[in-house]
């Protein structure tokens, strides 16, 4: 099959987080659709390649796009930011290659990144070592009461808790909910707070407590769309050098010298 789309993740953010198989696509490929910002932060990467860009809510333009450039035969790369099936672009080509019934047509590749949830996690220490989840906050595409309900599972079953999207200007009312669940037995929680990860000069990694979350509520400085907001797990503690760590459980089962323990 001859004509392709790649659809590529470009990682948390910057160029340090772009694997070698996005290296490949974006260096075969004729023609790259983005979101106008991650476009701009590959810069050289995308030289001499014909581009279509466009902002915020025209994902269906783009994707439609995409397939069209496609469809003539151009090989096309569509870039998401973080990984292509976390709130990536993966499941709207998906939805439209099905509805447009062109499988047969165009051979669509999708390759995996490295998610800002993971490469905070990374910056932060060790706190995502048990099981976890991720939940956005926007309200946009999923029901509100949707939202609230999986935030209070995720931390009523002690998950490490990613939270994307946490508020806007203008979309306040799911974060203002999730701070009433952390008010339900959760302040104590350690919070790590990341903004604008892997982009240089303007990543921010702050490690502080479900309870300054809290206290700050809506005007809390760090929290905007640029922030993913990771709720630890009752396991987790600050290590001496003050990073987080999550202990798997080792070391409740074996000595040091990685024996078992004596039941």
């Amino acid at each position: 099959m001859a004509k392709k789309l790649y659809i590529v993740s470009t990682g948390a953010g910057g160029l340090d987080y772009i694997s070698p198989a996005a290296l490949r696509a974006l260096k075969e490929c004729e023609v790259v659709v983005s979101y106008s910002k991650y476009a701009r932060e590959l810069g050289s990467l995308i030289e001499g390649k014909e581009l279509f860009t466009s902002g915020m809510t025209h994902e269906i333009a783009r994707c439609g796009q995409a397939i069209d450039y496609a469809e003539q035969g151009k090989t096309t790369c569509i870039l998401s930011n973080g990984d292509v099936n976390v709130y990536g672009m993966a499941t709207l080509v998906t939805e439209l290659m099905e509805e447009r019934d062109l499988w047969d047509e165009i051979e669509v590749i999708s390759l995996p990144g490295v998610t800002s949830f993971l490469a905070a996690a990374s910056k932060a220490g060790a706190p995502v070592s048990q099981d976890f989840s991720i939940i956005s906050l926007s309200d946009r595409l999923t029901d509100i009461n949707l939202i609230d309900k999986r935030v209070k599972a995720a931390l009523d079953c002690d998950f490490v808790t990613g939270i994307y999207n946490p508020k806007s200007k203008k979309r306040i009312l799911p974060y203002q909910n999730f701070m009433a669940a952390l008010k339900d037995g959760y302040q104590d929680r350690i919070a790590i707070i990341a903004s604008n990860v892997g982009r240089e000069g303007k990543e921010k990694i702050t490690i502080t407590t479900a309870q300054d979350l809290i206290d700050q509520d809506i005007e809390h400085p760090e929290v905007t769309m640029s922030t993913l907001i990771i709720i630890c797990n009752s396991n987790a503690r600050l290590t001496k050098n003050n990073l987080v760590l999550t202990p798997r459980g080792y070391l409740n089962k074996y000595e040091l010298s990685g024996e078992l323990k004596a039941k």
